[in-house]
């Protein structure tokens, strides 16, 4: 049974004007392990990958219905690619399944997030 359903979208630039304000930004939306992605990446690609990252948590924290604070913060859900390159979420604070789509065109990411529990 489908618990909710998020959707987030966000522009780059905005994500690119909080990296150049904020140097410590990435180290505050990404974990480790989606930090030493981002780090392998050239300057838009990061940029593109920080954007998309941030999206799926944002999507999942309103499928879930609380947003991002309190209850669930940047550093409980880590967003990972298959061999495939599909995204997935290899950590997060939900005991159902969670699928996850990621989106980009021009200056923009999308992301869905799908929450999924048993009956």
């Amino acid at each position: 049974m489908i618990r909710g359903h998020g959707i987030d979208l966000q522009a780059i630039s905005a994500i690119a004007k909080a990296q150049d304000k904020h140097p410590r930004f990435a180290q505050r939306v990404l974990t480790p392990a989606e930090l030493a992605v981002f780090q392998q990446k050239p300057r838009q690609a990061q940029l593109t990958y920080l954007a998309g990252r941030w999206a799926a948590k944002e999507a999942f924290s309103k499928a879930l219905g609380t947003g991002i604070g309190k209850t669930v913060g940047f550093q409980d859900l880590e967003v990972l690619s298959d061999s495939k390159g599909a995204p997935y979420f290899s950590r997060l604070p939900y005991d159902g399944k969670a699928f996850v789509s990621i989106s980009h065109s021009g200056d923009f990411v999308q992301a869905s997030v799908i929450l999924e529990e048993d009956v």
